[in-house]
């Protein structure tokens, strides 16, 4: 590129490369094969979990709803990564345009942050279920989970749309070269010759204190729990009480970890090598949503019932 392409702004620059995971670039074909393995898994198991929730009138109910929600969301989440990492990893296809990028980066970020309101959401679903089951009908109406619903989507869409804004105001006038698989905001700012200390800060802040409001909420959901299920008065009423919520805390633990471990580590771990943090980032947008329903359908028994009727109809009957 010459001098005079690099001065052009972002809308001037057609498109951006990726160079996959830096240092491993000889493996890319190889590293692909478990990749596109558990992506299929994890698309095959949200659907199933998906379709049983629609189908069967038993799983009508606000905790299954919630979990075709989180489903959908690990949908997003890992088909907005996957497929064009595999593309890099198998094809060679490394350019993406600017208004690519900028789609690719919103459906992560908003999936991120939606899968964490919707781990809040569920966490206020055992709260209500367990401390108080006569009002959980009253409670959780159909008109009341659609407002969540709607409430929570529209929280996390207006939390990420700012991302967008900010990094299309940056002139972008050094290398278009991504050190990743995929965009992510902080990643592509990064690229601008201009102060991105705003791009810096509402990137970082908003998101993850947004996160750590929902990990506050669950933490106090789950202590009155706790509470609630240590005065039930036999030991099978507290081994039943806490079994309803085994999956989520399970999938709470799946999705939380590792978010907190990759941030912290991103942002104090400086002697982590950017490899590292890149295959542990990749692994991160699809291992999660590979694992959620397959812990549903272990641990809730509603769905591993309906799930052996589906594919072993014969021995059931």
């Amino acid at each position: 590129l010459t001098n005079n392409v690099h001065n052009h702004a972002n809308y001037n620059l057609p498109t951006y490369g990726k160079v996959g995971i830096p240092g491993l670039e000889q493996s890319h074909v190889w590293i692909g094969i478990p990749f596109c393995i558990i992506y299929i898994v994890a698309v095959v198991g949200n659907c199933i979990l998906l379709y049983l929730i629609a189908v069967e009138r038993s799983l009508h109910q606000p905790m299954f709803f919630f979990l075709s929600m989180l489903a959908m969301t690990d949908l997003i989440l890992s088909t907005a990564g996957v497929p064009k990492t595999l593309s890099i990893f198998w094809l060679g296809a490394r350019e993406i345009t600017f208004p690519g990028c900028l789609t690719q980066m919103f459906f992560l970020h908003y999936s991120f942050v939606l899968d964490s309101a919707i781990l809040m959401t569920m966490a206020f679903d055992r709260y209500v279920a367990i401390c108080s089951p006569l009002r959980y009908t009253t409670i959780l109406t159909p008109k009341m989970i659609i407002k969540i619903a709607v409430g929570i989507s529209f929280r996390s869409f207006c939390i990420i749309l700012p991302d967008v804004f900010l990094l299309t105001r940056l002139p972008f006038c050094r290398t278009r070269i991504i050190p990743h698989t995929y965009c992510e905001h902080i990643g592509v700012a990064r690229l601008a010759c201009a102060d991105i200390s705003v791009n810096i800060w509402y990137g970082f802040c908003v998101p993850i204190m947004t996160v750590i409001s929902d990990v506050i909420l669950i933490a106090i959901s789950y202590a009155l729990i706790l509470c609630a299920v240590f005065r039930l008065p036999s030991r099978a009423a507290r081994q039943k009480a806490l079994g309803t919520c085994g999956s989520h805390v399970c999938v709470i633990l799946m999705f939380y970890t590792p978010a907190f471990f990759s941030i912290l580590a991103h942002r104090f771990g400086h002697n982590v090598s950017r490899t590292f943090h890149i295959m542990f980032a990749n692994l991160y947008i699809v291992i999660p949503p590979a694992l959620n329903p397959i812990v549903y359908g272990v641990k809730t028994k509603q769905i591993r019932d309906k799930v052996i009727l589906l594919f072993l109809p014969k021995q059931c009957c």
